[in-house]
């Protein structure tokens, strides 16, 4: 679906979700032979191209007959949705840190933002975009048996887009298929009504998507259970009250399916074969590819803006030889201490000599010692800090892609795999009491880790700590580790304080109300039903 060039130009205004942002989204039709909404039902075939386009809202920046964005910007690329998502997820904890100037970006590093800053605008923006295609896809494809399926796989897009609205603001606007465009300031819903709209809108279309891998990439049942999965993961922080038996449960449908596997190799969930047809372990995820998907957004984004000219090349370690080593992202010290076990893996310090942590047990070990491990200040350049090189544009071999690009990855996003299922009921266990399950789930990732069982813990070793630092072990820079800091205390006014958080060098702590990004400023004063998130 994502590798045609669909063109598609919904013709109505934003204003359906964030009527405030009209001015900022510039959202027009961008040819007049493009299929207009109206036209949908013309033809069957124009449906799928039309559901095309609402997967495609989440990863590229449009699909314009001239490549332009859906959204006016001052550098298309920069300002998509997951993109944006990454740096809000990454650079405001201890796995990343951006050297770069760009307004925004210093924020962000140092957790002190404000409504106005342009990476939250952005993702504000690019969310409502993609709920407004969603339903007004929705509202045409209603009732049709012959599109039911079409349908529900829209519903799922409106509901992780809404997963991300709830997790990084909280209270936003709030529109379905039964409101008409541009008629009237939308309301805003509350937190916790918004996680059971959610959760039920999931559960309702559950049975109507299609069996797991029907079809990758479209969304299938799988996804969606992993969807209400991770949002009963995170109950407690939306609503107030734990639901670990309901994440459990959600995650169990998925891992007893038989449908999906472990990659025996890690890294195959960051090469350019980690799709769906080569990979077992993946779920859902945005695809990519260099021929026909282009743009520096996503993997691209991750791979160029890791690299620099002297540590992490990346032509040497990425696969990539045209418009390399941005010098951009790297991780903070602090992250390295969790990511490398020290003391099991080397028996004491880490040896200067060791530039990439070639003697780790771990293989989810992608990092690479640069200048300094100390990073003098938030601005300093690519050359200090700890060099990641986890994502890659090559096949896990190191051979080319089929569709190899230069410039752009063929390496697919990922949203949901199989080992966040095991390790999200190991965290459900864990808080139900049952350590041993939690112990043996944990140990199912550790395993093929360290290749054998000289990784695998005990029931003694289990901690809440160690859960947050296995998740970090396994899921860094796949823009997930702000959620999970926020959830076990550790993103603000917790104990654990990373180089540069707060602004300061060893780390500081910093407000509460920072665990919710503000509604943009513009939103809050163009619409009187927006109140603005408390502290901002």
């Amino acid at each position: 679906m994502y590798k045609n060039k669909i063109l598609l130009a919904i013709y109505f205004s934003v204003l359906m979700t964030i009527t405030s942002c009209v001015k900022d989204l510039d959202v027009k039709p961008m040819d007049p032979n493009t299929i207009l909404a109206g036209n949908l039902s013309d033809d069957p075939a124009y449906m799928k191209q039309a559901l095309g386009k609402i997967y495609a809202s989440f990863i590229i920046s449009g699909q314009g007959s001239n490549g332009g964005a859906d959204i006016s910007a001052s550098d298309e690329n920069f300002f998509t949705t997951m993109r944006a998502l990454w740096n809000l997820q990454e650079i405001t904890t201890d796995e990343a840190i951006c050297a770069w100037g760009d307004v925004g970006i210093a924020d962000l590093n140092t957790q002190t933002w404000s409504p106005s800053n342009p990476f939250l605008t952005a993702l504000y923006q690019r969310l409502g975009l993609s709920i407004t295609y969603a339903n007004d896809f929705i509202r045409l494809t209603k009732g049709d048996p012959d599109l039911a399926q079409y349908n529900a796989e829209a519903r799922f897009l409106r509901a992780l887009a809404y997963s991300w609205y709830i997790d990084l603001f909280g209270n936003p606007p709030f529109t379905t298929e039964l409101d008409e465009v541009g008629s009237f300031y939308p309301e805003q819903i509350q937190r916790a009504d918004l996680f059971t709209y959610i959760t039920s809108e999931l559960k309702s279309i559950e049975s109507l998507l299609g069996e797991p891998k029907f079809s990758y990439p479209q969304a299938d049942r799988a996804a969606a259970q992993m969807l209400l999965a991770r949002l009963y993961l995170n109950a407690e922080v939306y609503t107030g009250t734990a639901q670990w038996d309901s994440c459990r449960n959600y995650a169990d449908k998925v891992i007893i399916s038989g449908y999906y596997s472990l990659a025996s190799d890690y890294r195959q969930n960051f090469s350019a074969n980690n799709d769906g047809h080569n990979n077992p372990e993946m779920i859902f995820a945005w695809e990519q590819d260099g021929v026909n998907t282009q743009g520096y957004v996503g993997t691209t984004f991750i791979i160029e803006s890791s690299s620099d000219a002297t540590y992490i090349r990346a032509e040497d370690y990425h696969g990539l030889t045209s418009n390399t080593n941005w010098n951009g992202n790297r991780a903070r010290k602090d992250f390295m201490n969790i990511l490398v076990d020290t003391l099991a893996t080397y028996g004491g310090p880490i040896p200067a000599s060791d530039v990439e942590f070639s003697q780790s047990k771990d293989g989810r070990v992608f990092l690479k010692m640069k200048k300094s491990m100390d990073i003098p200040s938030p601005s300093s350049n690519g050359d200090y800090g700890i060099g990641v090189y986890k994502f890659t544009a090559n096949n896990t071999d190191g051979s080319q892609a089929a569709s190899y690009n230069p410039a752009f990855a063929s390496t697919d996003f990922p949203v949901f795999r199989l080992a966040d299922a095991y390790l999200m009921r190991a965290e459900a266990l864990f808080n139900m009491g049952n350590t041993g399950g939690a112990v043996a789930d944990i140990n199912v990732i550790r395993e093929r880790a360290f290749g054998n069982t000289d990784g695998n813990i005990t029931i003694a070793d289990l901690t809440s700590q160690f859960i947050l630092d296995e998740r970090a072990r396994e899921f860094y820079y796949e823009a997930q580790r702000r959620t999970d800091l926020v959830r076990f205390g550790q993103f603000t006014n917790g104990t654990y304080h990373w180089q540069w958080k707060g602004g300061t060098f060893n780390g500081s702590l910093t407000s509460s109300h920072l665990n919710l990004f503000p509604i943009p400023g513009d939103e809050v004063s163009a619409n009187q039903n927006i109140l603005q998130n408390v502290g901002y």
